[in-house]
């Protein structure tokens, strides 16, 4: 669980992990995609309330405008282009810089509505939860 919540690999690692771990594999697959889940709320409220206080400081507003730009090019396109479907195929790639973190960053910045931004979210990390659910049990075997 503790994979899928962290930036540096989310439920393309946390299942891997858990699989490789032993545990039971429809337990590992619901506990990751519910704890990918929670990136998106979590997200949107450090994005709205804590992001701010944040931008004062220097080192942080740095890196932070890195983040943005590389998550706003990585998905404007797309989303412009295929809308929704656009932004779900981006969280849905299992691929490293795309996600839920990145998802909920340009959902942000794109000023998306956030019930359409958190389903799109959603349905990218359950597509992509699955992705990796099925090369992780077919590669086990």
């Amino acid at each position: 669980m503790f994979w899928s919540l962290s930036p540096f690999g989310e439920s393309k690692v946390g299942i891997p992990y858990g699989i490789g771990k032993g545990v039971n594999s429809y337990v590992v697959f619901v506990a990751c995609f519910l704890s990918n889940l929670l990136v998106f709320p979590m997200m949107m409220f450090f994005l709205e309330n804590v992001n701010k206080h944040l931008a004062k400081w220097r080192p942080y507003k740095k890196s932070a405008l890195f983040v943005a730009r590389r998550a706003k090019t990585g998905t404007a396109n797309k989303v412009q282009k295929y809308g929704f479907f656009g932004l779900v195929l981006f969280v849905m790639i299992p691929l490293p810089g795309t996600g839920v973190y990145a998802g909920s960053i340009a959902s942000y910045l794109l000023k998306i509505e956030k019930k359409k931004a958190f389903l799109a979210n959603a349905l990218g990390i359950f597509l992509s939860s699955l992705i990796i659910y099925g090369v992780t049990v077919v590669s086990v075997r």
